[in-house]
């Protein structure tokens, strides 16, 4: 199998699936080194870890002193009542504020997020709470000139009315794991400086698939949103999978073999596969750089012509 450069702009570092523990029994060692270096192995050369809860982002500091990890900061719509648990909203901005202030100055935080709307899951924050505070982190964006890392389920409608209203106070952004329609799809491509991203809950179904097609590659991102979002064997995509890696039940945990069940950043590569067999390009290698180029130009501006470029040719020398 060929190493071909990716990044994968979402992985939940925080779940405790990456600690051994699931469904609140332990299971295997904490194992996120092995996990990075499987990845690091398949030509993942960075990865943004969506830390969207104040005290988690703080407690994954850690993870993020690696060279090629980075970070979101912001409030995920279903956790948006967080700001009005303390009694005081502001002070609640205010802190994710600073924290995005010190991680711009560290370089390791490089977007708001993930914030927007989540209407299938509103037993966790009803939808006037998830607009008010929505729109609330265009703040955000604003006052740190970073770009936005998007999340929008089953509330296209709405979503894109607090978009329409803000788009002049942030540079770019991304819809990330999208699901949507066709009509959604068409409805987030008419904002110029936004991008899809899409993972293995994107290629789900045929309807799934023809929604792929029409993302213009120069408008899309590839993510795992490990360790959820595989692609399955169930999944319309999986007839375009062409890579493997060793897996075993959590149950007989093998640090060479990936955890079944349990998505991987350096299953990024089985994503690419699926939307190059799905919209017919066979030249993956040039996919996968304009997939790249299209990320580092939101979030990693500053190399977009030097480092990129070099990590795409294989000849990084300062990694």
């Amino acid at each position: 199998m060929a190493l071909i450069r990716t990044i994968d702009i979402a992985v939940n570092f925080t779940d405790g699936m990456f600690k051994g523990i699931y469904n609140g029994k332990q299971h295997h060692v904490p194992d996120i080194a092995t996990v990075l270096n499987r990845a690091w192995s398949a030509g993942v050369d960075r990865i943004i870890g969506d830390w969207w809860v104040l005290g988690r982002i703080k407690g994954s500091s850690s993870h993020c002193r690696n060279r090629w990890l980075f970070c979101t900061v912001g409030v995920h719509p279903t956790r948006c009542k967080e700001f009005e648990e303390n009694g005081d909203p502001e002070k609640h901005f205010q802190a994710l504020l600073s924290l995005a202030k010190e991680g711009i100055q560290k370089g390791k935080v490089v977007a708001i997020g993930e914030c927007g709307l989540d209407y299938d899951r509103l037993h966790f924050c009803p939808a006037d709470i998830q607009k008010k505070y929505f729109e609330k982190q265009f703040d955000l964006a604003y006052a740190t000139k970073l770009p936005m890392f998007l999340h929008m389920r089953a509330a296209a409608g709405d979503f894109c009315e607090i978009l329409e209203r803000n788009k002049d106070r942030f540079g770019a952004g991304v819809t990330h794991s999208f699901t949507g329609s066709t009509e959604d799809r068409e409805k987030l491509l008419s904002f110029h400086n936004l991008y899809i991203g899409v993972n293995g809950c994107s290629l789900k179904t045929a309807e799934n698939l023809d929604v792929v097609r029409g993302i213009p590659v120069e408008r899309m991102m590839i993510e795992t949103d490990s360790p959820y979002c595989e692609i399955k064997n169930t999944h319309a995509g999986i007839s375009y999978v062409k890579s493997t890696w060793p897996s075993k039940k959590k149950e007989k945990y093998d640090q060479e073999s990936i955890v079944k069940g349990r998505n991987e950043p350096c299953l990024v590569r089985q994503v690419l596969e699926v939307v190059a067999g799905c919209k017919g390009i066979n030249d993956i290698n040039q996919l996968s750089k304009t997939l790249y180029h299209n990320t580092c130009r939101v979030f990693f501006p500053h190399d977009l012509d030097s480092a990129a470029d070099a990590l795409l040719a294989g000849h990084d020398e300062t990694q």
